[in-house]
């Protein structure tokens, strides 16, 4: 029999498959092992490195003194650091026994859903978590009896923390969620998020294929957020905070008319930033609202300054040449102009008074008949010489306000102006509105002579522009703002004894025809107070106190009474404390 032979062209056949299957298992050794090598130790390297972050410690923010108002608290948490044992030892269930006791918590040994998870991590040597937030006595007892003890683990990091808690929050503001990290979403925390933040830090940790740690290297450094230092004084602003009147809406701002720096300032409703370092509910976040609690009334709400406006018209007729400061005016209740009456706030009518009567005694018609002489232009230019209509410069978000004349009605409402607007202008009414802050600028202005920009940091530079007022006008409008707390519709401040000085100026602002108070809240009137005051040889403050739809005419001028006493009393102490 012949020998079978393979013809040649099978051989050659059967030769270059096998020349190709091995070239083609080269191509892909060489494509793994060289094209794709890079990219396979990246993966290896993730097998058994875990790289994270180190949060930095954001920065305080401090008052004037130097007092933390917003600043970090230590957080403790307890964790169980598996050992690779298959299940846990009596010793373990004892050390679990007794931690469940300090932490009063007795689902740690009795709870069968977390006995599990303890157990999945003693033997996977995992790290689970026992207890978040614990204690600072819970935690020395833990470390008191279990001092060197493998299976527990103590993290500590820090969390903000307001120790004031709603004092002053319109002003700090608030921590939400950044890109996943926690950023300030409000006031002075969003405004120096950069400053405040700082700058994360990274760790690579070594574990095994069981997930087991080997070994921790930091590979940079965190570095902690700069601390920022305010112009605010706890001690006053807990001052504001407790004479406020309960269930008012409003706002006080305390500030040197000086340099502009805001010692106090509260707005109420107010909130505690405190409860947005933990997930809020929809509902909680629902009922947050219903006041408008993150208002800021001093900078973001605008009211018309009714009687308070009149200082700004007082000082327009003087300059015309409307108004002589030693005229006599009789006050009959009421004012005719065009068919209409305009009525004073006393219906029965003040009398014979002077201009610096009809500002202490804040007379309506006076200002009635001065208006009837003014053009609404000459008006709206001296409220802009005092600020109004602008803002004030303030680092934070404020509004502009309304300050009316010809053009912006025309602009703005599409018809012209009518002289009857004029008589509400000239009494802080009509279209006009304020910020409570630039009230308070306004105020500081009569007394210093030019127009400073409120500050809230400590180094913040002063800026100020000149008053375009002439000094004697500004005298005769301190002259009867003292006559006010005298003599005037203040005269009950006046009581509190050893001022230096002290000048003020009330005002009732409608915000609605007057037979609609009956309607209901939103349709009383807000009331005002304002203050210059300085006690023996301290510096001079500026207060303005605004209570919304107040039912009371005395609640602003009783709010800021309340804080002279207060004020009194606090300076008296910290100088006992002194000299003794």
């Amino acid at each position: 029999m012949r020998p079978h032979i393979i013809p040649f062209f099978k051989f050659k056949t059967l030769f270059l498959s096998i020349f190709f299957t091995i070239l083609t298992l080269c191509a892909r050794l060489f494509y793994l092992q060289i094209i794709l090598s890079k990219s396979f130790y990246t993966k290896g390297q993730k097998n058994f490195l875990r790289t994270e972050k180190i949060p930095p410690t954001r920065g305080n923010i401090l008052d004037t003194h130097g007092n933390p108002i917003a600043t970090n608290r230590p957080i403790h948490n307890l964790y169980w650091q598996g050992t690779g044992k298959h299940s846990l030892r009596e010793k373990q269930k004892n050390v679990l026994q007794t931690i469940g006791k300090i932490l009063g918590n007795d689902t740690i040994t009795k709870d069968e859903t977390v006995i599990q998870n303890i157990k999945y991590a003693e033997k996977s040597h995992k790290k689970i978590l026992i207890k978040s937030d614990i204690t600072f006595d819970q935690l020395s007892k833990i470390e008191e009896q279990f001092p060197h003890k493998k299976s527990i683990l103590i993290s500590t990091s820090f969390k903000r923390f307001y120790p004031y808690q709603s004092f002053a929050s319109h002003l700090l503001g608030y921590l939400g969620r950044i890109n996943l990290e926690p950023g300030g979403k409000m006031g002075l925390e969003k405004i120096f998020e950069d400053t405040l933040k700082g700058k994360n830090g990274s760790l690579i940790k070594t574990i095994n294929s069981f997930g087991k740690q080997l070994s921790e290297t930091t590979i940079e450094q965190a570095f902690a957020g700069r601390n920022i230092k305010t112009t605010l004084d706890i001690d006053m602003q807990k001052i504001l905070e407790d004479i406020f009147p309960t269930n008012e809406t409003g706002t006080c701002i305390l500030m040197n008319p000086k340099d502009g720096a805001i010692l106090a300032l509260a707005s109420k409703p107010n909130f505690d930033p405190n409860i947005f370092l933990s997930p809020i509910t929809k509902k909680d976040w629902s009922n947050l609202q219903e006041n408008h609690p993150f208002l800021n009334r001093a900078l973001n709400a605008c009211y018309p300054p009714g009687s308070i406006f009149k200082l700004v018209t007082t000082s327009a007729a003087l300059e015309a040449g409307i108004l002589d400061k030693d005229q006599t005016w009789e006050c009959k209740g009421y004012v005719t102009f065009v068919g209409r009456r305009y009525l004073c706030h006393k219906l029965q009518g003040h009398g014979a008074l002077t201009a610096s009567q009809a500002l202490e005694q804040s007379c309506n018609t006076f200002f009635y008949d001065l208006a009837q002489k003014i053009d609404i232009d000459l008006l709206a230019d001296y409220a802009k010489r005092f600020g109004l209509g602008e803002k004030t410069n303030i680092i934070l978000p404020e509004k502009r306000g309304v300050v009316p004349s010809r053009q912006w009605k025309l602009d703005n409402r599409g018809e012209r102006w009518f002289k009857g607007e004029t008589l509400s202008a000239s009494i802080g009414q009509s279209f006009l509105t304020t910020t409570p802050l630039q009230i308070a600028r306004m105020i500081s202005s009569i007394f210093t002579g030019y127009l400073v920009n409120p500050r809230i940091l400590k180094q913040e530079p002063v800026i100020t522009q000149p008053l375009a007022i002439e000094p004697k006008t500004l005298e005769f409008l301190k002259q009867s703002m003292k006559k006010v707390v005298t003599q005037g519709t203040g005269k009950n401040i006046s009581r509190i004894t050893d001022w230096e000085e002290i000048y003020a100026k009330t005002s009732t602002a409608q915000t609605s025809a007057l037979h609609k108070r009956r309607l209901g809240h939103k349709y009383r009137e807000h009331r005002w107070f304002v203050l210059y005051f300085r006690y023996k040889n301290n510096e001079p403050l500026t207060m303005v106190t605004l209570i919304e739809h107040s039912e009371s005419a005395r609640s602003a001028k009783n709010t800021a009474k309340r804080f002279l006493i207060s004020y009194k009393r606090l300076i008296d102490k910290k100088k006992s404390l002194m000299y003794n």
